[in-house]
């Protein structure tokens, strides 16, 4: 998901790094051990001073869960997913300020196999895109939104992009392949060449963008003996005329290195001070030696003129990585919110009711892939799935949430 910076927020994205963090920190966004089992959640009347909830926007009336959301207004909000029914079958739900609908796919998107993809590009326009696990005849075929309809979009991205970001509607970048990424400037999109490959990028602002990934030569990448090498984590910069290669801290381990090792940044994040923090991980292929290393998670923040640690999160937050921003903290993911002061806190959810299908005694926990600010407000939603986990008839119930704070 692209999104104006301030507006939007992306989902993390990318590879091995974020398949090992899933498995260390909980099997998904949205695990909660120890989440209350009462039926519904406490007003907030009930909920102590300063405290966050997720409270249920809209359950979708099948079983799948939401992927994506959009919200380009209080009245103008749009999800896609897909539906658990055994068929490939993507869905999209708009709310007009009244209720919300489930949507045909525009015909522009042609028979999507997965479900596309939302990218806000400023203004009332919205684009619809396909995965990149389309396949190569259907990646091009993307959709806009001018407010009233969609439409075929007539110059959409070369290529099978990957993440986009944004600072206006005529200042998008997108990941492409093949250490290149595109930059739409209104008109066209133009190529540019990356010195390495990349997993995620972050507009700070015009002629001001980073991106991350991983590099397979240069110092730190020997790994002697058989093997691909010990990949290390990159990032570039572009500064209006090129991207550039900066240098960036190594992570190995110790010797005797464990099997396939191999480290790499995931994800970039800009802060709206115009701070940039990295995340990754150190890790290696698991189960082939019995003295296995503790994995080392990779935590940076850019100090001006070079890469440091990041001062670690307490509580919970430790290891989790940040989904967006308002003006008193720091959204992560797994519900959690880290506060500008260095308070971790645990974002409460309600349960579903039990018109649902989902029982009084069933295990239920909060996964969201996207969370958006409402344009103007201090409004924040996010879209996902509630996991509710029940002898005989478990179901995930696509989501969307508003976030209500008390006091």
């Amino acid at each position: 998901m692209v999104g104006i910076r301030g507006i939007g927020s992306r989902g993390v994205a990318v590879g091995f790094v974020l398949a090992v963090v899933f498995g260390a920190a909980g099997c998904g966004a949205g695990a909660e051990p120890g989440a209350s089992r009462s039926t519904g959640s406490a007003g907030e009347g009930d909920r102590p001073k300063g405290s966050l909830a997720w409270e249920f926007e809209h359950i979708a009336d099948f079983s799948g869960e939401l992927s994506d959301v959009a919200v380009l207004a209080e009245d103008d909000i749009w999800a896609v997913g897909s539906e658990n029914n055994g068929e490939a079958n993507a869905r999209l739900l708009h709310y007009d300020g009244s209720t919300w609908k489930r949507e045909p796919l525009p015909d522009a998107l042609g028979d999507s196999v997965y479900p596309p993809l939302l990218e806000e590009a400023g203004g009332d326009e919205l684009w619809l895109r396909p995965q990149t696990s389309e396949d190569a005849s259907a990646v091009n075929r993307w959709a806009k939104w001018d407010g009233s309809r969609w439409s075929a979009m007539a110059d959409p991205a070369p290529g099978n992009p990957g993440e986009l970001d944004a600072s206006g509607p005529d200042d998008i970048w997108a990941l492409g392949g093949e250490r290149t990424a595109q930059h739409w400037d209104g008109t066209r999109w133009v190529a540019t060449r990356m010195p390495y490959e990349a997993s995620d990028l972050a507009v700070v602002g015009p002629d001001d963008v980073w991106a991350v990934g991983s590099r397979s030569t240069g110092p730190g990448t020997e790994l002697g003996g058989s093997g691909d090498g010990y990949s290390q984590p990159a990032s570039m910069h572009w500064d209006g005329t090129s991207w550039k290669a900066v240098e960036t801290p190594q992570s190995r381990f110790e010797e005797p290195l464990p099997p396939e090792p191999g480290a790499g940044l995931s994800q970039v994040f800009a802060l709206d001070s115009g701070e940039v923090r990295a995340y990754g991980i150190n890790s290696f292929n698991h189960g082939e030696v019995e003295n296995e290393p503790a994995e080392q998670y990779i935590r940076l923040r850019w100090d001006g003129s070079k890469w440091a640690e990041q001062k670690a999160a307490p509580g919970g937050c430790e290891l989790r990585t940040p989904m967006g921003q308002d003006d008193k903290g720091l959204f992560l993911d797994g519900n959690w919110y880290m506060t500008d002061g260095g308070r971790c806190v645990k974002i409460k959810r309600q349960r579903l009711p039990l018109s649902t299908g989902a029982r009084k005694e069933s295990d239920q926990s909060l996964w969201l892939k996207e969370i958006h600010r409402v344009p103007g407000t201090d409004e924040w939603l996010g879209a996902g799935h509630v996991q509710v986990n029940q002898s005989g008839d478990p179901f995930g119930a696509p989501v969307v949430v508003r976030l209500k704070r008390a006091g």
